[in-house]
């Protein structure tokens, strides 16, 4: 939704479909003010372009995906997320 401004506005439902989370995860990301969000009386609205620059600052720099098997519980709790990560993209992709 275009503002007469120029800004794009997202809905939640729109912005946790783009990011693969649940309403609640996004929700999440807001409390915890990862993710600006704006409240309109009753309807919360994010801006696209927030959105991207979110988006970005989630990338992971090449490098830093090893961990340390001690802290992170074994290779078993690293196979169960990668599991995770796979489901919620196939889940996006239908």
């Amino acid at each position: 939704m275009a503002s007469s401004n120029g800004i794009v506005w997202l809905n939640t439902a729109e912005t946790a479909r783009r990011l693969g989370v649940t309403p609640r995860t996004l929700y999440r990301f807001i409390d915890e003010g990862q993710l600006p969000a704006y409240r309109f009386g009753r309807v919360i609205r994010l801006k696209e372009s927030e959105v991207e620059q979110f988006i970005d600052n989630c990338r992971i720099a090449p490098g830093t995906l090893e961990t340390d098997t001690s802290s992170a519980g074994g290779d078993e709790s690293y196979d169960a997320g990668e599991s995770e990560t796979t489901s919620v993209n196939e889940a996006t992709l239908t």
